[in-house]
């Protein structure tokens, strides 16, 4: 498949800035909800690494990649996550976090499977699992928007936080 990185697209919060605000609001609402529940935020951001790779968004991995950093998430732990299940480097919450981004990302293969749906139950409370599910679905969604409008990754940079 060849990307024509070159082919003017859709401004959409030009376009449709009452749709784009209206995404932004749900974000705020799922960000809110992990908050609510005790997510972690280090966990969304892995959450939303993990997503981003299996969409192949650029602009999405650019970003969270640099939020996690940010956050205090290793190099070690960023550079494996596409391959974590075959690490020793994630807890069982993440690995459980994880396999349910991968499941809900994937969806219209094997529609969240019992036995993973089960191991994320097992770990988190039933706020934290709707957390994380509206977490996948959001990325997921953002990853079509960058994707289908090419947005170029690179010039991202996290918020500045004071100490």
């Amino acid at each position: 498949m060849t990307v024509d990185i070159d082919l003017p697209r859709v401004a959409l919060k030009k376009v449709t800035p009452q749709v784009s605000a209206a995404m932004g609001a749900l974000h705020a609402a799922a960000v809110a909800a992990a908050k609510d529940a005790g997510v972690e935020p280090e966990l969304l951001e892995l959450v939303r690494i993990r997503a981003s790779q299996i969409n192949g968004c650029a602009f999405c991995i650019d970003m969270h990649t640099k939020d996690a950093r940010a956050a205090g998430e290793t190099e070690q732990r960023i550079y494996a996550l596409n391959a974590w299940a075959e690490t020793p480097f994630y807890s069982e919450r993440e690995r459980a976090a994880l396999a349910l981004t991968e499941a809900v990302t994937l969806i219209a293969g094997d529609r969240v499977p019992g036995d993973v749906y089960r191991a994320a139950t097992e770990v988190f409370k039933e706020d934290e699992v709707a957390a994380l599910i509206w977490a996948a679905t959001v990325i997921n969604a953002y990853n079509r928007i960058a994707i289908s409008t090419r947005m170029v990754p690179g010039g991202y940079q996290p918020a500045k936080t004071s100490s």
